[in-house]
């Protein structure tokens, strides 16, 4: 497991779950650094890995503040408050929209929630639709969108609300090398606008976590001598790919150190 700094704006602490007596989630401790590298450019990108079924979801909702554990807390911001609902962004795996609304009236409904002065709600708006590439969609329904275009939509709702914490659920499935390169490429683009802003993606892909993130974060469960796992999955490692040079790569080569680190993963999960 690499270093870290000690300046945190993220900290699970202790962080277990059960659900009618059957642990999913065991003392689970992370860390997220306020400023890994000063010099960075842009945001922070990690990647919580870990095999299906492990319980990255039930962490991931824990995270976004939607479920609530049964020991442990959860503290954000440099002030290290307690997570409160909503305080955190998260964009669920099926993109969820109001589907009778258009483009537009599903930006300008999550900045009236986030009570934003009339002048606010318009002038953000306008923003995320340039910014997102989503101006000639401004009518179209949700129906009517592709699926990466819904999943534009749906991190523009969260930067309505001025979130800065981002928590996006499995943005890799079902989709091909493409489409996969194109969301790696949405999550460089958003990241990399914001130096405030950090970015935690569930996946399973190893390959698109390496080729998105900064930090990787792998959940699995402990084992006894005999090789039965103990239920209840923890932090099994976290790989700090910036401090190792294995980031803002040119392209889609990947490099031997790469190579052998996604062997490594690969070969971890087998034992998970």
């Amino acid at each position: 497991m690499d270093a870290v700094s000690n300046t945190w704006i993220l900290r699970v602490d202790n962080v277990s779950l059960e659900f009618d007596g059957q642990p999913i989630l065991r003392d689970v401790n992370l860390q997220l650094s306020a400023d890994p590298q000063p010099a960075r450019v842009g945001g922070q990108v990690v990647a919580l890995l870990g095999p299906s079924g492990i319980g990255k979801t039930q962490l991931l909702r824990i995270l976004a503040g939607l479920q609530a554990p049964t020991r442990g807390a959860v503290r954000v911001g440099t002030d290290q408050q307690i997570l409160r609902a909503g305080s955190v962004g998260m964009v669920a795996q099926n993109y969820p929209l109001f589907e009778h609304r258009t483009v537009l009236g599903n930006l300008l409904m999550m900045g009236a929630r986030a009570r934003l002065s009339h002048k606010e709600l318009h002038e953000k708006t306008r923003q995320m639709l340039a910014r997102f590439g989503l101006e000639d969609r401004a009518m179209s329904y949700p129906a009517q969108l592709s699926g990466g275009q819904r999943q534009r939509v749906a991190i523009a709702q969260q930067f309505m609300t001025r979130k800065h914490f981002l928590l996006m659920d499995e943005p890799f499935s079902g989709l091909d090398p493409v489409g996969t390169d194109s969301v790696c490429d949405l999550i460089r683009e958003v990241a990399s606008e914001d130096p405030n802003i950090a970015i935690i993606i569930v996946t399973h892909d190893i390959m698109a976590a390496l080729d998105v993130a900064d930090t990787l974060w792998l959940l699995g469960r402990d084992h006894l001598p005999n090789g039965k796992p103990i239920p209840g999955a923890r932090i099994q490692g976290a790989y700090h790919l910036r401090e190792r040079g294995l980031t803002a790569r040119e392209g889609r080569d990947n490099p031997p150190e790469v190579l052998a680190l996604e062997r490594e993963l690969r070969e971890q999960f087998r034992h998970l």
